[in-house]
């Protein structure tokens, strides 16, 4: 019986240290950093690995290291131009300062996304509508820098932030589509004039070369002819040009400074033939 008792007395201090051993084993991953407080007092930082804390005396808080994705919900912004949307977003950050992630802030998650909503909304008061719908990419880096310059101090690095979505009025998108309309509409407008222009000066450059040629004229008439003829069956009762001519529907043969005139005399002794 007294060695049974002196075994118990024996083990019971051993399971008593194996416990207190236990209690301060933790355990830290490879994207996790822990914050190490002895009695209250920040003391440093644990890395990846098998650690030991002091039972009672030593606590840890664990921080994640890996990137965040946040929802900012919809916020109702008032653009420069006095356009009233909603507008909603994502930010992306991470912990780059365990320290400072505990030390220097509460709950850095929850500052982090309330912080983005009203960044949001001061950037987004800044800008007009049409720099909002044309000019994201903008946008979204200067949400960017300013976010990453507030929670700096907190030890939370602001990768990236996107805008997601607008929401417009449905007025407002009545008004854009009627402007892209118009818009379209303009741009056809001109088109077809430059066309109508340059069309215009290949005519008058073909009626140059057709002038030039009175035989030319003729070839196109007769083309004329047979690409009407070419859809199917077609009666054509073609006219002489010489015809239009008589009837001053086609302009008569230029006058050739080379070819002689036949209504005036030739020499002078055609002209009075009754003078001696």
């Amino acid at each position: 019986m007294n060695e049974l008792f002196g075994a118990l007395g024996f083990l019971f201090p051993l399971a008593l240290v194996f416990v207190l051993f236990a209690s301060g084993v933790r355990i830290v991953s490879e994207y996790q950093n822990g914050v190490v407080f002895r009695l209250g007092r920040y003391v440093g930082l644990k890395r990846a690995g098998f650690r030991w804390l002091i039972p009672f005396v030593e606590r840890m808080v664990i921080i994640d290291l890996r990137t965040v994705a946040r929802d900012v919900p919809p916020q109702d912004v008032i653009t420069k131009d006095n356009v009233s949307v909603k507008v909603n977003a994502v930010v992306y950050f991470r912990v780059i300062q365990a320290d400072k992630a505990v030390l220097q802030v509460e709950d850095y998650l929850y500052a982090t996304s309330q912080i983005a909503q009203t960044t949001l909304r001061a950037i987004l008061g800044q800008v007009e509508l049409d720099e909002l719908l044309s000019e994201r990419e903008r946008i979204n880096q200067e949400l960017q820098q300013v976010l990453d310059a507030r929670t700096g101090p907190w030890g939370v690095k602001v990768s990236n932030v996107e805008v997601k979505h607008i929401d417009l009025p449905l007025e407002m998108q009545r008004a854009i589509a009627r402007q892209a309309e118009a818009e379209r509409e303009r741009r056809a407008k001109i088109i077809a004039a430059e066309g109508e222009h340059q069309a215009a000066e290949k005519l008058s450059l073909a009626a140059d070369v057709l002038s030039r040629n009175p035989a030319t004229l003729q070839l196109r008439y007769l083309q004329t002819l047979v690409e009407i003829t070419g859809g199917g069956n077609h009666t054509i009762l073609p006219i002489p040009l010489e015809l239009l001519r008589a009837f001053g529907a086609v302009p008569a043969r230029p006058f050739r400074p080379e070819e002689p005139r036949h209504d005036e005399p030739e020499d002078d002794e055609d002209a009075s033939p009754g003078l001696s």
